[in-house]
């Protein structure tokens, strides 16, 4: 009898034990932009294995852009780990970058690239992209990067018009307005090489991919959600790309051209 009686003690703890995890990893929102279950965890990759690795021109640029309002736009210190890596395993040569913000992708990108590599980068602000470069130029980079101002649809549209472009880039980062990512998408898959890479950001955004419809969202995250699901199930289909969703960041999703 005290054995039932201490089996149930110990039950009704491991039940109010998993209760509290339960209820400690239920965030509404993640400010930092991972989708771990636990802020601690995150910390502990970011402590052992990001920041103590981050070149002193990100660490640099990250501090500089964490005092800007928009800061939440800008890509997280352990997927500007993973995009340096990958492109320095795919030996990326040419690529381009939708989306620049304040630039901190942007320089994982320029530091993983050869001395003569290229990088294409469109954002509609180039005042947030000034921020960034005196960092940029004070890495010895900035001659990677060719800047334009404007709307991404139109240079796209403008590239394509030349034979010489298509299949040209090596890989391809989109983290920009979301409901433009399929139309982006169409444009992209001529552009980038057979086998090359198309990676797009924010495909998990803020988790809200699997929230009720009427769960309690900031007002961008509910605008975007539909355009950024509708993406998720268009790219899942393409017969012209093997994807790969990683749940890094606010989730990466990387397409590669087969075909």
């Amino acid at each position: 009898m005290a054995d039932v009686v201490v089996e149930k003690q110990i039950t009704n703890e491991n039940k109010q034990e998993e209760q509290q995890q339960t209820k400690e990893i239920k965030h509404s929102e993640v400010g930092h932009k991972s989708l771990l279950q636990s802020d601690a965890l995150y910390q502990y990759i970011l402590e052992t294995s990001v920041y103590p690795r981050e070149p002193e021109p990100m660490k640099e640029l990250r501090e500089i852009t964490a005092k800007h309002p928009w800061n939440l736009m800008t890509t997280s210190a352990d997927e500007g780990q993973f995009l340096n890596m990958l492109l320095k395993l795919i030996n990326a040569k040419n690529t381009m970058e939708i989306g620049v913000y304040t630039g901190y992708s942007l320089l994982a990108t320029a530091l993983a690239l050869p001395d003569d590599g290229k990088i294409l980068a469109m954002d509609i602000n180039r005042e947030n992209f000034e921020l960034g470069l005196p960092v940029m130029q004070k890495a010895g980079v900035a001659h990677k990067i060719d800047f334009r101002e404007g709307p991404a649809l139109p240079l796209l549209d403008q590239l394509l018009e030349d034979p010489k472009n298509h299949g040209s880039y090596d890989f391809i980062f989109v983290d920009a307005d979301k409901d433009n990512y399929w139309n982006y998408h169409k444009r992209l898959i001529d552009l980038v090489k057979v086998g090359g890479l198309i990676g797009y950001d924010n495909t998990l955004w803020n988790g809200s991919v699997v929230a009720p419809p009427d769960a309690p969202m900031r007002k961008y995250v509910r605008y975007y959600r539909e355009f950024v699901l509708e993406f998720n199930k268009s790219i899942a289909a393409d017969p012209r790309v093997e994807i790969c969703q990683l749940p890094v960041g606010d989730g990466v999703t990387l397409c590669r051209r087969v075909n």
